[in-house]
């Protein structure tokens, strides 16, 4: 196993910025590909389906953005980028050691220019932007062949996914910010510099390439989950209407997205899993099997499964557990406590599981040397393991999009439209996770603290902690005077709702290329017992 120590991370300045020919595929490089260079008339479906297929492999790869040459075990696309927004979090953490490759989210040095760990969440969005823009430019927008629109339709949306996975983190939220600076928007033709667009205008692209995509899938019938179809099109525009606090058009979205799916029931979620997007209730993934997992440690099973048997988590304790201000909150009539074992090492989740012949909670405790130690106070049972505890292949499908995600979005949205949002929040929990749930919110506002509440319980571990924090601009609260912490010390503070320190900034890759791009600046690196006293109003 590698070992690293932190300044193996904040180290990654200049030394580490791309060597590679990656590099020519992202904005500062202002590169344009041969086949952007391409005449559109001479697009013909099956050239342009190896590219599709390769704009939708892109953010799942291993050595995503540095290559094989560096071969950081952090850089495993999109999975690395929803861990860093998780632990940049309220509820999710991890030992401070030098095992952790993601220490500088949780300590948010993470904000620092030069570091490796935001250039990945940056370039990864735009490496797969440059693909879609190289598919758009090369199909004529009035295509009449029917294949071809499909594969238009599908690089729109995959754009607006793409750029709707940066917006939330340059920018504070959309309301009352519109035209404040956001992220470049790169078109087919590349310049030597872009500036940062507002908020307003990125905002319209994503919109704009979300209806175009909405109306070219209609009646389309994808080939696997790995694709976009007309349900995740309405899905991304769900959460596009969400984040701009279009109330009732994300709700109709969200409402579309779902024909035709169904949550996972309690029996499903009573054991660890997410690991197949063949499951009923996942709308779209990455498909991640053993043969595009060839290195054990750039993968997120080794990062955040506490089954695998070779990885950073089992071998060494590095694992991801849940913060215990949460943990308490959830009810025991709820199945989703099991996704975590308490104080005492124990989950019902792990009822069904076996490791080395040992079963139910005695496995929280299994000690076998150089790959497993007993399991933390609240570490995750959620995520299972490719080929059961134990094995040594960290493969396994990462979900994008879910039915959960929709509910919670239709429940939130109709909650601040005047809508019944409160009987779809207690419906959803009440059939599929807590028979006993009693929705208590007894206003919008506190209906929608409710749904975050939820959001946080439901969504553990899958990237959407900061974005939220973000759009309902609420203060990162992980510690309560008075209140047990299980989180390290250099990771026990808590940040304002309007700190420009949550704001990322842009990789000095960028900046030093791109000079029209003005680099996020105010706040400063929190420390210990920082904000104190700030509430959130779900953990209060």
């Amino acid at each position: 196993m590698k070992h690293i120590n932190k300044t193996g991370i904040i180290l990654a300045g200049f030394a580490l910025l791309y060597s590679c020919s990656d590099l020519d595929t992202l904005p500062e490089g202002g590169s344009v590909t041969v086949d952007q260079n391409k005449t559109i008339g001479d697009a013909v479906p099956e050239r342009v389906a190896a590219q599709i297929s390769g704009m939708y492999d892109v953010i799942g790869k291993q050595y995503c953005i540095y290559g094989s040459v560096q071969s950081r075990d952090d850089d495993f696309g999109y999975p690395a980028v929803c861990l860093s927004q998780d632990l940049n979090g309220p509820d999710m953490t991890c030992v401070d050691d030098g095992y952790n490759w993601f220490t500088v989210s949780s300590d948010y040095s993470d904000r620092t220019e030069t570091y490796a760990n935001p250039y990945m969440r940056f370039a990864v969005f735009y490496k797969q932007i440059q693909a879609a823009n190289s598919i758009l430019s090369s199909i004529a927008e009035d295509t009449d062949n029917p294949t071809l629109k499909i594969y238009r339709a599908q690089a729109q949306a995959v754009r607006a996914f793409d750029y709707l996975s940066l917006a939330p983190y340059y920018q504070f939220k959309y309301k009352g910010h519109e035209d404040e600076p956001s992220v470049p928007i790169v078109s087919g033709d590349i310049s030597a510099s872009i500036p940062r667009s507002s908020l307003r205008d990125l905002y319209k692209l994503i919109m704009d390439d979300l209806n175009a995509a909405i109306e070219g899938l209609e009646g389309y019938t994808r080939t696997s989950k790995a694709e976009v179809d007309q349900n995740v099109a309405y899905g991304l525009r769900a959460r596009a209407n969400l984040y701009m606090e279009n109330w009732e058009d994300a709700a109709n979205d969200a409402d579309k997205a779902l024909n035709g799916y169904e949550p996972y029931s309690t029996a499903e979620i009573s054991k660890p899993g997410f690991i197949d997007a063949n499951d009923h209730n996942w709308m779209w993934g990455l498909l991640i099997g053993p043969d595009k997992v060839p290195d054990a440690y750039p993968s997120w099973p080794a990062k955040i499964s506490s089954f695998s048997g070779d990885s950073y988590t089992a071998a060494v304790g590095c694992y991801k557990t849940i913060n215990k201000i949460l943990f308490d909150i959830i009810p025991d009539t709820d199945v989703r406590k099991g996704w975590w074992v308490d104080g005492d090492l124990r989950s019902k989740n792990l009822a069904s599981v076996t490791w080395a012949g040992v079963s139910g909670n005695n496995i929280a405790t299994l000690e076998i040397e150089g790959v497993k130690v007993k399991f933390l106070p609240y570490t995750n049972v959620k995520f299972a393991q490719y080929g059961g505890p134990g094995s040594t292949t960290n493969a396994g499908d990462w979900c994008i999009m879910r039915a959960e995600e929709m509910i919670l979005i239709k429940a939130e949205a109709l909650a601040m439209s005047g809508g019944n949002g409160k009987s779809v929040l207690e419906n959803f929990v009440k059939t599929y996770r807590n028979p006993s749930y009693v929705c208590p919110a007894a206003s919008g506002e506190a209906l929608q603290n409710e749904v975050w509440k939820q959001r946080r319980i439901e969504l553990w571990g899958e990237g959407f902690a900061m974005s939220d924090i973000m759009r309902l601009n609420k203060n990162m609260v992980r510690v309560i005077p008075g209140k047990e912490s299980n989180l390290s010390p250099a990771f026990q503070f808590n940040i304002a709702a309007n700190d420009p320190w949550l704001l990322l900034r842009f990789p000095q890759q960028e900046t030093n290329s791109n000079p029209e791009v003005i680099q996020n600046t105010g706040g400063t690196q929190p420390f210990e017992g920082d904000g104190a006293n700030l509430k959130d109003g779900v953990t209060d």
